[in-house]
Parts: structure tokens; sequence; C-alpha cells
């Protein structure tokens, strides 16, 4: 019984080699043991394999790991391939790294931290970056051929910060109020036709101790037997302004009522 147990037992582990030599080629010379062949052992926590290996034919496993403190590589002639599949042997994620790009395809796709932090994430609806800054380092800025909605828009210190919509309009919306700040330098808004300043509810305010119109047309006398329409600017004493019907003097005064 003793010897035919352990005839048994051989031709089981023989029967196990043949078919593990069947998908595993080592580039070593292979060589049985009673525990395993060439690099490959059996131990009580699964297979261990030392050294280089070539897979000939799909591996299934549980868990791939390396040794501790070492890198775990994948090498391929074309491309590594990693598939998850459900119950069904259906595709639910694919990762694809070619040699000319790495694709993934999934309902989502997520980028953490090592504290679980998101940092990027993109579905079907939206693209979420969880970072505090997104910086966009490229020579041409950044385009976004739709809308955009973010709180802030800023400049790295010392740079400056250019929004441009080179053949189209650019608006900027918002219910509560839209802000525009240059704490250490000038704010200039130019234009090929007209800037229009319209506020239809509430006012304009113009707050600085100086304000300069230099280019204003100055007018000529005309002799006309018509009387021009002509008007002066009148300034209240809150800051107002208003319109006066010209005369031959100042006409401010008539219509003070304006400044109540």
């Amino acid at each position: 019984k003793r010897i035919f147990s352990e005839v048994s037992q051989r031709d089981n582990l023989l029967g196990y080699f043949e078919i593990l030599a069947n998908h595993i080629f080592p580039v070593i010379s292979v060589s049985l043991f009673q525990d395993g062949m060439g690099n490959l052992r059996i131990t009580e926590k699964g297979l261990k394999l030392e050294g280089d290996s070539e897979f000939l034919q799909p591996l299934y496993a549980k868990e791939i790991q390396s040794r501790p403190g070492n890198a775990l590589y994948f090498k391929s002639a074309r491309n590594v391939t990693v598939n998850i599949l459900n119950d069904q042997t259906k595709v639910l994620t694919q990762l694809i790294t070619g040699p000319k790009a790495v694709e993934a395809y999934g309902k989502k796709f997520e980028v953490k931290t090592v504290s679980g932090k998101l940092l990027f994430s993109a579905d079907d609806n939206e693209v979420v970056v969880g970072a505090e800054r997104l910086r966009v380092l490229g020579a041409e800025g950044t385009v976004f051929p739709k809308s955009i909605e973010t709180p802030n828009v800023r400049a790295d210190p010392f740079k400056e910060l250019r929004l441009e919509s080179p053949t189209r309009s650019l608006v900027m919306e918002a219910p509560k109020g839209v802000e525009i700040n240059a704490e250490a330098g000038n704010m200039e808004a130019t234009c090929r036709t007209e800037l229009r300043l319209e506020s239809k509810d509430g006012e304009i305010r113009l707050d600085a101790a100086k304000i300069k119109l230099p280019r204003l047309p100055h007018g000529s006398y005309t002799p006309t037997g018509t009387r021009q329409k002509v008007f002066e600017i009148c300034v209240c004493a809150n800051g107002r302004l208003f319109l006066s019907q010209a005369g031959t003097g100042s006409t401010c005064q008539i219509n003070t009522s304006v400044c109540l």
C-alpha cells in the first residue's frame, strides 16, 4: 500500500508538471525536483517563479506579485492588455499599453493620492479635477470650444492673465456679479469698434482720484441759422453725471434737481 501510494502521488505530481509545462517555458534549463521544476516551486501560498519566463498561453491567477523590495515587470513585443471580466466573461474594464498610446476603457476613470483624495475623474457626464490648482503649461494656452464654469481664474504670481476669443465674442456671466481686480498693476480694455458699459437697474461708478478723457473731440464754432443741439456735462456733489442744454453760460445750476 505504501509503495502504491508513493507511485500514485508521483504520477499525480508529474501530471501536474506536464500541465504547467504546456503553459510556461522557463528560459533556464528545466530540472525536476520534489517541490517543483526549474525556477518554479510549489509552496503553501501557491506557485513561486524565479527568473524570466515566457507564457505561451493565457495565464489565469488570483494574484501576481514580485519579491518584497523588487519591481514587477511585464514585457511584450506589441502591447500588454489587462481585462476585468464579469461572471459571463464580458469585459467590464480594459487597460491597453501599446507602442503608441495607453488606452483605458471603462465606465469611470479615477486617479487618487495615497491617502485616497481624488485628483482626477472622468465619465460620460463630466470630468472632475480634484487638485487644488490646475496648471496648463502649453505655449498656446488652453482652448475651450464650449462654455466653462469656474469660481476663480488667475495667473501665476508676476505673470499675465489673458482671456481671448480670436474670431468670436467673449462673454462672462454671473448672477451675483463679475469682479475684475488688478491689485498691483493696470487693467486695460480695448476694442476695435464700440466699448459699452451698461447697467440695466443700477449705476456705473468710476471711483478714482482722477478721471481723464484725453481724446474727446474739440468743437468749432459754425455760424448757422439753426440752433445746434449742444449739451454740457454736469457733475453733482455725489459724483452723478448728467447732461444739460448748453447756453451762452453754464446751465448746470438750472437742472440741479437731477442731483437729488
